[in-house]
């Protein structure tokens, strides 16, 4: 009788309880062995004990960035491929995630088709990396820069309002729209 065999480890670090636990129940059904962590020391600590293949990791966290848990996971484990999730995606961080080391960048939310898809089609060695960045439409940007700034004021309207030289009112009107499509 055959061994079976070990399924692939994979890690999943964002603080949004909700998202990582129905991610994490998404690749546990595709046969990953996954290890949830809601921060970027906990993700280090679990990397620190466990050979993984994948890491899937939110670019904003309360106290240690994406970028740096990207970083020090790569000084653990050179052969890991990262992919970096983020609710305020930007041009410059999804460049600079990939010089950093990820193999892909994508915006939440995203579904475990899009992550597996954004592992796939990570460029080998011999490319360049960071020119298939994908750039969105204009209307995604402002939309972006909106939904940063708002969170940079924890949420508050007013002052998102005034940093960005807009009226209250019209602001209010940009965040009640769906985000535009990438």
């Amino acid at each position: 009788m055959a061994t079976p065999l070990p399924s692939p480890t994979m890690l999943l670090c964002d603080d949004d309880l909700p998202f990582r636990a129905a991610l994490g129940a998404a690749f546990t059904r595709r046969a990953w062995a996954v290890h949830l962590a809601a921060s970027g020391e906990e993700a280090l600590a679990i990397a620190a004990r466990v050979p993984l293949q994948r890491a899937v990791i939110d670019l904003r966290m309360p106290s240690m960035s994406g970028l740096d848990l990207l970083r020090e996971l790569l000084k653990l484990q050179p052969g890991i491929q990262v992919v970096v999730l983020t609710g305020y995606g930007s041009i410059p961080t999804a460049i600079e995630a990939v010089k950093r080391g990820a193999v892909n960048y994508l915006t939440k939310p995203a579904e475990p088709a899009e992550i597996d898809a954004a592992f796939e089609e990570h460029c080998p060695d011999d490319e360049p990396a960071g020119e298939d960045v994908t750039v969105p439409s204009l209307d995604r940007a402002q939309w972006e820069h909106l939904q940063r700034v708002l969170a940079d004021t924890q949420g508050n309207i007013s002052e998102a309002a005034r940093r960005l030289g807009m009226h209250r009112r019209s602001l209010q009107r940009k965040l009640q729209k769906l985000p535009p499509k990438r």
